[in-house]
């Protein structure tokens, strides 16, 4: 790469955590948008994001330049990945991208920050370089990103991304399969239609739902997983838990028309990842491990209020 530069084209809300991201990172960002007003919202924005990180203390020493460009062809020469953030649009994305190819270096990672939308759909026959990179939001507070390569997405180009992301302070996951949604938006979207759920058949309240995960299921998916969580919860692991909870969740499954058992071959898949991870041996350990972070959690927010 000519330049350790990233360009970020578009710049609403989610283009403007990346240009927060990157620039905590010390990396030099560039921003593009097809309407130049949207520069003053952007500034604006961003000024607003680093005022509040540096009330709690979040900001470092220095850091990255952020410039703002009309010009696309300027904003993309010679940097190492352009991170995309239009619209969720194919057809749009689709021109984008391919003008984004013949104005950057063959080695250039072009990167969408698409929701849904499978690299496939818009971005093959450019040169192996268009993937998927699905952040959380806002990226600068929520450091897990999403790689989905299309079929043709270049295992270099790949790496590359990932040693960009990996630079500017997030974890990049590989997702190993194009499926609309990813993984982030499937696991939100799974609790987010069983929430509406609830709320239709008169079970609970919109706040007491939300209640729920703010002080129960959320505070336990910040220090675990679905699976770590399950795993720790029954003594015996993951493979204990599913032969006394799957009939259950099987049950509530298919109250929701829904019929996806647990398999004796998909628990022992679960189960040899897991103990590749934590041997039942280390259990105990990895338990008190847990509540001691659920402490900390606790303790920070108590400071907090």
């Amino acid at each position: 790469m000519t330049d350790r530069s990233v360009a970020v084209v578009g710049t609403g809300a989610i283009g403007v955590g990346f240009l927060v991201l990157f620039a905590l990172a010390g990396v030099p960002v560039r921003a593009w948008d097809a309407d130049a007003a949207a520069f003053d919202r952007a500034r604006a924005a961003v000024g607003d994001r680093l005022a509040l990180l540096g009330k709690h203390d979040l900001l470092p020493a220095t850091l990255g330049e952020i410039s703002y460009h009309e010009d696309l062809a300027d904003a993309v020469a010679g940097v190492a990945l352009v991170q995309e953030c239009a619209p969720e649009d194919v057809a749009l994305k689709r021109a984008l991208f391919a003008d984004l190819a013949v104005r950057t270096r063959p080695d250039t990672v072009l990167a969408s920050s698409s929701s849904a939308l499978v690299p496939s759909s818009f971005g093959t026959g450019l040169g192996g370089r268009v993937l998927g990179a699905h952040p959380g939001n806002p990226p600068y507070l929520l450091p897990v990103i999403e790689l989905i390569p299309a079929p043709d997405t270049r295992p270099e180009i790949l790496a590359s991304a990932r040693e960009v992301y990996e630079g500017a302070g997030l974890k990049p996951v590989l997702v190993r399969k194009e499926v609309e949604g990813f993984v982030f938006n499937r696991l939100q979207g799974a609790l987010l239609r069983e929430a509406y759920c609830l709320l239709r058949d008169g079970v609970a309240s919109v706040e007491d739902i939300d209640e729920v995960v703010r002080s129960g299921l959320g505070r336990r998916w910040s220090v675990l997983g679905p699976f770590e969580t399950v795993d720790l919860n029954t003594r015996g692991g993951i493979e204990a838990h599913a032969a006394r909870m799957g009939p259950a969740y099987a049950r509530m499954g298919a109250e929701r028309g829904q019929h996806d058992p647990w398999t004796d071959d998909l628990v022992a898949l679960a189960t040899q990842q897991r103990r590749a991870l934590v041997p039942l041996s280390d259990w105990d350990a990895r338990v008190s491990w847990r509540d001691e972070q659920l402490m900390r959690l606790r303790a920070a927010l108590r400071r907090e209020r």
